[in-house]
């Protein structure tokens, strides 16, 4: 059986009402990711069909989009390993990033964004937040909205990737 998508499963327990779409979104592009790849081959995670990013670069965006955005979003900057991950994205490091530890750690980081939502204060959302070593200017609810929307993007062209890589594969 199917699930329903994850805006028509309901209020996610503990999440304010505000950041309920920003929830389901992330639900759903995890669940639409673990789903699409699975018995994804791990020798297809980082090809790029006609030169578009690779089905690992994009597991490896997503959950660092939301490690990024959300740390905007608590007023923090970014740490120096966080740095070296955004740098090392859709660069195959080792032979350890397979396609089941990848959707892991986007799973993780999706758990750890729901944990953070459901401790994010209603009356912070239109607080001030500084992006970047520029500060470019944003809101706590703008960063976590765009972390949103921005790893919906990118599920979409993953799973547009994935199946192209299969099917390229085949012939």
């Amino acid at each position: 059986m199917t699930h329903p998508e994850a805006w028509l499963r309901g209020p996610v327990d503990g999440i304010p009402v505000a950041l309920q779409p920003v929830a389901h979104a992330l639900i759903q592009a995890r669940d639409e990711a673990r789903s699409m790849l699975l018995g994804f081959p791990d020798h297809l995670l980082w090809e790029s069909p006609s030169g578009v990013a690779s089905v690992g670069f994009h597991l490896q965006h997503m959950a660092g989009v939301i490690d990024r955005l959300f740390t905007y979003a608590r007023g923090e900057q970014l740490s120096e390993h966080q740095r070296s991950a955004l740098a090392a994205e859709g660069k195959p490091a080792d032979s350890s990033l397979t396609v089941g530890v990848l959707i892991d750690d986007l799973s993780a980081q999706v758990e750890r964004a729901l944990t953070q939502l459901k401790t994010t204060p209603a009356d912070t959302l239109g607080e001030a937040r500084g992006v970047g070593t520029q500060q470019l200017p944003s809101t706590v609810l703008g960063l976590l909205f765009h972390a949103a929307e921005h790893v919906q993007r990118h599920a979409g062209q993953l799973l547009v990737t994935a199946k192209v890589v299969r099917v390229e594969s085949r012939e």
